[in-house]
């Protein structure tokens, strides 16, 4: 499964959202209604699955389904 399609199955089980409305431009809050505690959640989810920390400060930098899976790919992770 590619690190793609695992962000997307994590955040459609987060967020309650269809898996369609998930694309690279999505923005997690605007477009698909995560509040801050989603945020929050959503986070630590993508930690536990992925096996790293992720700062306050980076999360609040992952804005869309696109910086999310930039973002881990900066971290190594690509799958």
């Amino acid at each position: 499964m590619s690190l793609e399609n695992r962000i997307s199955e994590i955040i459609v089980s987060r967020l309650n959202v269809k898996a369609e409305e998930v694309t690279a431009t999505a923005n997690l809050k605007d477009d698909l209604g995560a509040d801050s505690l989603d945020m929050v959640d959503l986070m630590m989810d993508l930690e536990d699955t992925f096996n790293l920390k992720i700062s306050d400060e980076e999360g609040n930098n992952l804005q869309t389904v696109g910086s999310v899976v930039e973002f881990l790919k900066s971290k190594g992770i690509e799958a």
